[in-house]
């Protein structure tokens, strides 16, 4: 593996050795990114692919992406009305490491006040943050691939053959103000829309099952989302003191931030990820009132004797969509239990076994 971390120059890094999540799936499909390239203003992604499904060409074929096309793929799953009752993955975040190059480069600059030994302890430290932020990124953007593809109805999307196979650049570009105003708009009318739905229409869930999933995703997202703030004021602490004790100690510093930052941003994953679960109950339960309102015409309309015809159809669509949503709704809800607590078992393993592991190393030195 070859890194260069300073500021201003390109790093590669290859496959990492552990993926982030353990995933399901048959072997028709194998997603992976190989390598990866950073530059000052860009990521390069390989993506490899290595498939049996008579669709592709090859059985075998990679092709290079950057952050705004696995942007585009996320957002043609997102504004597809036939994915409206399926978990959609979170897209992976843009990558970022302004940070640990601002802090390189007033490393560079130099200080007297520093020695020789602090000054290389100091940059190992840096370099090997700046590794690691590089690390996670590329695993959650080959997560977010793998993921569709371990997927029984999103692996078969056009798009996601395309982003997989098309060999030359998709010409994508990132969204520019108006666009990006628009779909603040549009989460502001989703929430407001979502209030009136549950709160002030007295719309009332006729599903015990995802009346029950609903209530739990609401309460478990507070509680994580109060468990990352806390474990962010934890972070804040101990940096603070590994500031103060770098000269001394770097090991310190890294067992004082290193961990607890890793541990933060894990909950801000699963904070994210439970809100993507609460926006698939609120697509569902936007159907139900859809229905219900569906029905009100339908009963107007029978009183009147007016356009009963068209109120039939319309209503019975809705009551289509909505059996469709409720119906791989529950799949996917009950599928995403046995992945959460699998993956938290796994977490939680790893966790006690790092902390022994950092318990003898004090006890030894």
């Amino acid at each position: 593996m070859e890194v260069h971390p300073e500021a201003g120059k390109e790093g590669k890094v290859e496959k990492p050795s552990c993926a982030l999540v353990e995933l399901q799936g048959d072997s028709s499909l194998q997603v992976e990114i190989s390598d990866a390239v950073s530059e000052r203003d860009k990521v390069k992604f390989t993506v490899q692919t290595k498939s049996c499904l008579p669709h592709f060409a090859q059985t075998e074929f990679s092709v290079v992406r950057q952050h705004e096309e696995f942007i585009w793929l996320h957002d043609a799953y997102v504004e597809n009305e036939e994915y409206a009752g399926l978990i959609i993955p979170p897209a992976p975040p843009r990558p970022d490491f302004e940070a640990s190059r601002e802090k390189l480069q007033k490393l560079g600059e130099g200080d007297s006040s520093v020695t020789r030994e602090e000054f290389a302890k100091m940059k190992q430290e840096l370099e090997a943050e700046y590794l690691a932020i590089f690390k996670k990124t590329v695993a959650m953007h080959e997560v977010f691939l793998q993921r569709l593809a371990a997927h029984p109805t999103l692996r078969r999307d056009h798009n996601f053959f395309v982003f997989l196979e098309y060999g030359q650049d998709l010409s994508v570009r990132g969204k520019n103000r108006k666009e990006l105003l628009g779909g603040f708009l549009r989460n502001i009318v989703k929430s407001a829309d979502e209030a009136l739905i549950t709160g002030m229409s007295g719309l009332k869930e006729v599903d015990d099952f995802f009346e029950h999933e609903r209530t739990f995703l609401l309460e478990y997202h507070t509680r994580i989302r109060d468990a990352c703030l806390r474990a962010d004021r934890v972070m804040r602490s101990h940096k603070c003191l590994a500031d103060d004790y770098i000269p001394i100690s770097a090991a310190l510093s890294s067992l004082g931030t290193q961990e607890v930052n890793q541990l933060r941003t894990s909950f801000l994953k699963l904070a994210e990820l439970f809100e993507r679960l609460r926006d698939l109950l609120y697509r569902r339960l936007r159907a139900l009132a859809d229905y219900e309102n569906a029905n009100k015409a339908l009963d107007k309309a029978r009183t009147r004797n007016r356009e009963v015809r068209p109120a039939e159809s319309h209503q019975q669509l809705c009551c289509q969509r909505f059996e469709r949503l409720s119906d791989s709704a529950k799949q996917e809800l009950m599928d995403f239990k046995s992945r959460r607590v699998s993956s938290f078992r796994k977490n939680l393993i790893e966790l006690a076994e790092l902390e022994l592991k950092h318990a003898k190393e004090m006890e030894n030195s």
